[in-house]
């Protein structure tokens, strides 16, 4: 049962001050991230094939890693949104639409995950860009 899970998680974080509430996003997205993406995505977002840029047997393109490694970190706040709600299928990838399937704070707190494991130049670079 991840949501109850999730939303226990989500209260047991929420008694955090505010100083801790960056860290306390990216512990939600971390919980986040391995019940809904580790399985594509792979553990600590390091993907799952060495080239993830080239067709799976199936015609699809595997998911990439989003460790700040592949190009996650060149798309705007919006568009990784976008690709949450609406999947990847349209992309020639895999992933399915998560709109229904996760609240906006998971998303965002997925998303906080993610961008946690970048290296800090690309940190800097993507504030520098879209913040």
């Amino acid at each position: 049962m991840k949501l109850p899970s999730i939303a226990l998680l989500f209260f047991l974080l929420s008694a955090c001050s505010s100083d801790d509430s960056e860290n306390s996003d990216v512990a939600i997205g971390k919980v986040v991230f391995e019940a809904n993406c580790v399985v594509c995505h792979g553990k600590e977002a390091r993907g799952l094939v060495s080239n993830w840029k080239e067709k799976g047997a199936d015609g699809k393109y595997p998911a990439p890693p989003l460790d700040g490694t592949a190009h996650a970190w060149h798309h705007s706040p919006l568009q990784l949104l976008n690709t949450i709600n609406e999947g990847g299928i349209k992309m020639g990838g895999q992933m399915p639409a998560f709109e229904n399937t996760l609240s906006d704070d998971e998303k965002q707190a997925a998303l906080d995950y993610i961008m946690s494991l970048w290296p800090s130049e690309l940190k800097t670079k993507y504030e520098e860009r879209f913040k």
